[in-house]
């Protein structure tokens, strides 16, 4: 496989948004430049990151097939999280509540319109499924992208509650360094679901 004018146009316009959401969060929470420069950069650097990295997934797609998806499947998923956080922070700025049970809604308002996101993004582009959805593809999406949460928390949690921090690092980075160990884990489990359980017809012929 190689890398097409759709995969131009969406890696661009993915990332994109990405960049764009990221500045505007990092600004939120009064982080806005690093080292004196403007995080505004991230819109033009987050665009060419992810061009170069579906191309790097059809490179080593040419011995791992599944590589072909992969690199697609990685920048929606990057771009998702964005939208995630995205929202959340948008809902927290709005309302200015960040605890209680007032977030948990906000999180699970961001939850559900990052999961939508990312069935259209993966279904269309990642996994090229250009049938109509079929019969209760949506809620295995839901339920596989659901399952991916808890073991994402979970994950997490355990990095952070069952050892101690390492290398002489802080509670609040080591609480970073669990989420970033837990999404990573989460974006296996992810992909594995997504190609065996949801688009598994797509997945099968892009490989034949």
């Amino acid at each position: 496989m190689f890398f097409t004018k759709k995969d131009f146009i969406s890696s661009i316009i993915t990332g994109f948004y990405t960049g764009l959401i990221a500045w505007r969060v990092f600004v939120f929470i009064e982080k806005p430049d690093f080292f004196g420069i403007s995080l505004a950069w991230l819109i033009v650097f987050v665009p060419v990151l992810w061009v170069l990295g579906v191309n790097l997934g059809y490179f080593l797609g040419k011995w791992m097939p599944f590589f072909n998806q992969f690199g697609k499947y990685a920048a929606v998923g990057f771009t998702n999280a964005a939208v995630d956080f995205g929202v959340l922070n948008l809902l927290i700025a709005y309302s200015g509540i960040a605890s209680g049970f007032i977030f948990s809604i906000f999180k699970g308002a961001s939850f559900i319109i990052a999961v939508t996101h990312s069935y259209f993004w993966n279904k269309y582009w990642a996994f090229q499924d250009r049938t109509t959805e079929q019969k209760g593809e949506f809620f295995k999406f839901f339920v596989v992208n659901t399952i991916v949460a808890a073991i994402n928390i979970g994950t997490a949690s355990f990095v952070v509650n069952s050892i101690e921090p390492q290398f002489g690092l802080d509670t609040n980075v080591w609480a970073n360094i669990g989420a970033v160990i837990g999404s990573a884990v989460a974006l296996i489990f992810n992909f594995i679901g997504f190609r065996l359980v949801v688009f598994k017809g797509s997945s099968q012929k892009l490989e034949q």
